[in-house]
């Protein structure tokens, strides 16, 4: 009967093992998945504000300059 009590929780503990190890493995996969995510985002994030950027006007650029045009009249 010993031996029978020993077999199971030997096969508890595998078991506990398995599924430790599966939910490790799962972690991970949902870590790699999450900073890909994340930095696909970054890349879309920096990609429309080169769009934004590029389709200014001039009077918006020159808008939103810190130069004070002025000072350059004689």
């Amino acid at each position: 009967m010993s031996k029978k009590k020993h077999q199971e929780g030997t096969l508890g503990a595998q078991l506990n093992e398995d599924v430790l190890s599966r939910l490790r493995s799962k972690k991970t996969e949902l870590k790699n998945l999450e900073a890909k995510r994340e930095e696909e985002e970054k890349q879309r994030r920096i990609e429309e504000r080169r769009k934004r950027e590029a389709n200014k006007s001039f009077e918006e650029l020159l808008n939103e300059s810190d130069m004070d045009w002025k000072s350059f009249k004689k």
